[in-house]
């Protein structure tokens, strides 16, 4: 069978870094229902050392268990060092998927790590780490390279080799500070996947704006070198600094840039979820959807030009080069204009059946009514803004998952 792309996304990891912005664990899990409807092969769901992340961690993995998130994988990010392996499995014992990290590049093993380890104790601990995550159980592990694209290719490639015998599904070329190009990151995953024949994870930053570029060309380079592709994105392209690769620029350009169009099969992924996951996100994060957001942003199929408009409405081929409603727009949205009713952290029982009741949701008794509620309540305290439909039927449908969502042991 001919080598694919993966989509795996790290909003929940990568894109909650970004400065300055956050999400609550119900917002989490709700983007982790929307991913694994869009078909991402993965979610890079959270850090299970982190002991904020302990309870939200454990649900969504209910979550997977019950099957409401079916498809995709729940991975957590950690780093290489056996310290956060012990504690992984401690804190978040059925978690099956992982990826381990350690910086790579001279810069951050002399600056970074300031001499408490040198290049052959930063595979010596990747190697120890990999075993150890491998005999507790993960069924699936990628190693990232942080760095990747400031690291020597040589010890590159040694490095690589090292978390393939260890017992390493993957590894994750890390550009992590946006510092490629699509030359050079052609040239360098190819030599990597070439010699070491393992399937590459693409994790590019966006600080020269060439991060969707770097991701898909990166990719074409494992595939083109005999092995599988792993594209790491955030929705909205949302991430630390100027941002990471965004989702759906990525499936648009696999599927429709020139000389990739038809030739890489991209896995399972449904482009007609990505208008509300991105709109739920712009949402979630609080940053509006730059108009001109491909795809997605509300000029990506606005004409006004007298020629653009004569030609898009003779054929939409003339200046369309894809289809909106392959995105999932097109339907009407109706907007409320008169009276509404919303859930607070102080709402009362008659507004809050009528919020329900304009959803289609009914409960059986006073006693459930009242149970949700105060659960609507916990949420709104959670997300600090009114809850939105997705998130009201989250609620209602799964009350005990939402319940250990908003709970935090210190």
């Amino acid at each position: 069978m001919a080598n694919k792309i993966y989509i795996i996304d790290v909003t929940n990891r990568d894109g909650v870094q970004t400065s300055r912005i956050c999400l609550s664990k119900l917002q989490k899990t709700i983007i982790n229902i929307y991913l694994d409807k869009f078909g991402a092969f993965q979610s890079e769901f959270g850090f299970p050392f982190t002991r904020h992340e302990i309870n939200y961690l454990n649900a969504n993995l209910e979550l997977a268990e019950k099957g409401i998130i079916s498809n995709m994988r729940l991975s957590g990010w950690i780093r290489a060092i056996p310290q956060d392996v012990e504690s992984t499995f401690k804190n978040t014992p059925k978690i099956k998927y992982l990826n381990l990290s350690i910086s790579t590049s001279r810069q951050m093993i002399q600056h970074k790590f300031q001499g408490k380890i040198d290049e052959a104790g930063v595979i010596k601990n990747m190697v120890k780490a990999v075993k150890m995550a491998r005999e507790k159980g993960a069924q699936a592990l990628g190693v990232n390279a942080e760095d990747a694209s400031r690291t020597d290719i040589n010890y590159l490639i040694e490095f690589c080799q090292a978390a393939k015998e260890a017992g390493a599904d993957r590894v994750r070329y890390c550009d992590t500070l946006g510092y490629d190009t699509p030359f050079s990151i052609y040239d360098r995953v190819k030599e990597i996947a070439g010699k070491v024949k393992i399937d590459i994870e693409l994790h590019c930053h966006n600080d020269l704006g060439l991060a969707v570029a770097n991701s898909v060309i990166g990719a074409k380079a494992a595939i083109d070198a005999g092995v599988n592709a792993y594209i790491n994105t955030t929705i909205n392209g949302i991430g630390e600094r100027a941002g990471n690769a965004d989702l759906v620029s990525v499936v648009l350009a696999v599927k429709y840039g020139q000389g990739i169009e038809g030739k890489y099969h991209l896995d399972k992924v449904r482009l007609k979820t990505a208008w509300k996951i991105c709109k739920y996100v712009s949402y979630a994060f609080g940053i509006p959807l730059p108009i001109n957001q491909p795809g997605v942003g509300a000029n990506a199929f606005a004409h006004e030009s007298g020629i653009h408009a004569d030609g898009a409405l003779k054929n939409r081929r003339n200046y369309e080069l894809y289809d909106y409603e392959e995105l999932g727009r097109g339907d009407p949205e109706i907007i409320d204009t008169g009276r509404q009713i919303t859930i607070g952290e102080y709402s009362g029982i008659k507004g809050f059946r009528n919020v329900y009741e304009r959803l289609s949701i009914k409960f059986k008794d006073d006693k459930e009514t009242a149970e949700i509620l105060e659960l609507a309540r916990y949420a709104n305290v959670h997300n600090q803004k009114p809850l939105v439909e997705e998130e009201l039927r989250f609620i209602a449908e799964h009350p005990e998952i939402a319940k250990k969502i908003f709970t935090m042991t210190p």
